[in-house]
């Protein structure tokens, strides 16, 4: 017999919010679902801190939150309690690669973010998504020793994926390297990773990662699949995603996230 399910946690992007990042009612009220029946509701994201503010009064958050695939866990309030930067040794070597690959590159710290090139792919859209214009600086060298993510960019999925094999060829085990999207390659500290996140919310709510569900649309959530009791995956998440899950849900633009609460989560709950 499965264990009975204490705690969601889910991504955002894709998941938790529709294309348009709109956080549904529908998806609201699953949330207070959760909460009401005593199962804890935590987030997890390629976000930076400032991206989850928006689901802070609406969800009722008040446990700490994963940012950057957990590379740094943050109160509501926003305050960092705790962040895993990037080895300062390999940052500007990770920027040369993703550069040399032909995508462009943005470098995060707890804070703030940066690019060269205002007019860069998706720049315009993730500032409005994490509610934080971007500092544009001529080069990245006074921020990467405080880098907690990097990311390269490119609408091209193919060349985003061969950039993520060869970042794994040249540096290995000291970072993590995954998409968040299919035009999205985020570079961590190697312990920045969603089943490190789930790890870490079962110690914190001293609950059995057996007893904790996922749900999520990209590779960057597979870790988390293989941590928890019960994965779910998005309906807009493609195959080599779905395969890892327990279950499979409606996209996000169908309401899938709610979805999943009413038919899986809830009748399963402790």
């Amino acid at each position: 017999m499965s264990a009975a399910i204490a705690a969601l946690l889910a991504d955002v992007d894709g998941t938790l919010v529709t294309k348009d990042k709109v956080l549904t009612d529908r998806a609201v009220a699953a949330v207070h679902a959760l909460q009401h029946r005593g199962v804890l509701f935590a987030v997890t994201s390629g976000r930076p801190p400032g991206g989850l503010t928006q689901l802070v009064e609406p969800l009722g958050m008040t446990v700490p939150m994963a940012a950057f695939n957990g590379g740094a866990i943050v109160m509501p309030d926003m305050r960092v309690a705790d962040e895993a930067r990037i080895p300062a040794a390999h940052a500007p070597a990770i920027i040369d690669t993703i550069r040399r690959h032909g995508l462009d590159a943005w470098v995060f710290d707890a804070t703030a973010w940066y690019l060269t090139d205002s007019r860069a792919p998706h720049a315009e859209r993730e500032a409005r998504t994490v509610r934080c214009a971007p500092q544009v600086v001529s080069d990245f060298t006074h921020v990467l020793d405080r880098a907690v993510k990097i990311v390269g960019v490119s609408d091209d999925a193919a060349l985003v994926q061969r950039c993520e094999a060869a970042v794994h060829a040249q540096f290995g085990s000291h970072v993590n390297a995954i998409r968040s999207q299919p035009y999205y390659l985020d570079v961590t500290h190697p312990s920045a990773t969603k089943g490190v996140v789930v790890q870490r919310l079962s110690r914190y709510a001293g609950i059995a990662a057996q007893q904790i569900a996922t749900i999520g649309d990209q590779a960057n959530d597979v870790p988390m699949f293989l941590h928890s009791g019960m994965s779910i995956a998005m309906g807009n998440a493609p195959d080599d995603v779905r395969r890892h899950a327990t279950h499979i849900t409606a996209s996000h633009q169908d309401e899938g996230f709610a979805k999943a609460v009413e038919r899986y989560v809830l009748p399963a709950a402790a």
